[in-house]
């Protein structure tokens, strides 16, 4: 139930929504080289004459060494949290008439991700956190997945930035001639004026110089104290390539996801209806699927809910339990014999044709018979004790076997 206090407020109001945090957060990281690869990036993505495969092909070649290469990978997570807010990273068709048809929006993101948390563990008995499904594998980066922890591990935004100003603060010859090689391909690329080839030769002599610049400051980072910063930096990107990877492979197959789940939900629902299971046995051509319908009745018939358990330390308390339920054991004495004999024309395993024919002392004998106990030599009182032993933990084994057969059916699989 909603909170009403303060919603009278909000009706009229839009949140307003956006990654501001986020871009607070890597306002941070602008130290030294890192601005400028920032920038540089900035400028690549926002010029209007170069082509989307010339912008490729300059992000490419200064994205030799990828670590160093910030401004990408940092843009990157801003364009990608953007597309996130307004929609765009779930597509509509644009050929559709009115266009954009079926585009995703902020809202629509925010409801499948919440249906999944209920959805995952009603169909695998499993949290969304086992599918790699929970809010931040879709949202994390928005959420500032990288700017706080759930353990005693450090942020990567954190680690991020002290290596980056350790790095900045020794002032490195080879830092130096890398800024000065960005700010070049920077300027070059903002004077750009006009979409031609003359000026590709250029261009691509300043992103080689980029290029060649990053190589020579990495080779001086793999030197101490500076190894121990540059293996943390490249394991803080990686994990933000891979955060951001994963939310695009999530995000975009929601939808489809999503829809898969909520249909195997109603298709279970449906089996409910026996001539409905009937048919669908019929025409899955999934094993699983028919083993599901065609099963549902006999794992159906096994649920009894006063078997249910939740440790296997209890299945000797909760057999105790039912057998009480039930009136057993209905026997105790092996001496009476009478009881005995009655017990056993009870018992699913021994035949009793004819048994009204017999004495007490017979149909005890001829039961011991049939169960593979011992007569020969044993009196009638011993075979009793034996016979009432074994029929007793016969009602006891069914029970276990029911208690079984109910986890069993109740078990997601």
């Amino acid at each position: 139930m909603a909170v009403n206090k303060g919603l009278r407020s909000l009706v009229e109001a839009s949140p307003n929504f956006s990654n501001q945090a986020l871009e607070n957060a890597i306002n941070e990281l602008k130290i030294g080289w890192v601005i400028k690869s920032i920038e540089l990036d900035t400028a690549i993505e926002n010029n209007s004459v170069l082509t989307t495969s010339q912008k490729n092909d300059v992000k490419d070649t200064i994205n030799n060494i990828s670590y160093l290469n910030a401004g990408r990978y940092l843009n990157d997570m801003i364009r990608h949290t953007n597309t996130i807010l307004d929609g765009s990273i779930i597509p509509g068709d644009p050929d559709a008439e009115g266009g954009d048809t079926g585009a995703g929006t902020f809202i629509e993101i925010l409801q499948l991700v919440q249906s999944l948390q209920t959805t995952i563990p009603d169909l695998y008995g499993v949290p969304a956190a086992d599918k790699n499904r929970t809010v931040n594998d879709h949202l994390g980066i928005l959420n500032n997945k990288f700017t706080t922890t759930d353990d005693s591990s450090r942020p990567v935004f954190t680690t991020l930035r002290e290596s980056i100003s350790f790095i900045n603060n020794a002032g490195l010859a080879t830092d130096t001639a890398y800024q000065t090689a960005i700010d070049n391909l920077k300027s070059f690329i903002n004077g750009v004026v006009a979409d031609s080839t003359d000026f590709q030769q250029t261009l691509d002599t300043f992103a080689s110089a980029v290029a060649t610049a990053a190589t020579n400051f990495d080779t001086a980072l793999q030197n101490n104290p500076y190894s121990v910063k540059r293996t943390q930096m490249i394991a803080d990107r990686d994990s933000i390539i891979t955060q951001q990877s994963l939310e695009n492979s999530n995000i975009t197959s929601l939808r489809t996801y999503t829809e898969t789940l909520t249909d195997n939900l109603a298709y279970v629902g449906v089996a409910e209806d026996p001539t409905l299971r009937q048919l669908m046995s019929r025409v899955a051509q999934n094993a699983s699927w028919r083993d599901y319908f065609n099963n549902y009745e006999i794992n159906q018939a096994n649920i009894n809910p006063i078997y249910n358990i939740n440790t296997d330390s209890d299945k000797s308390a909760i057999i105790d339990q039912v057998l009480r339920d039930s009136g057993l054991p209905d026997v105790v004495d092996y001496l009476d014999l009478e009881a005995v004999a009655d017990k056993s024309e009870r018992d699913d395993r021994i035949d009793t044709k004819n048994y009204d024919r017999y004495t007490t002392e017979q149909r005890i004998t001829k039961s011991c018979e049939q169960l593979g106990l011992t007569t020969a030599n044993r009196s009638i009182y011993d075979q009793s004790q034996r016979l009432l032993n074994n029929m007793n933990q016969h009602d006891r084994d069914k029970i276990a076997r029911a208690l079984d057969l109910n986890e069993s059916s109740n078990t997601l699989s």
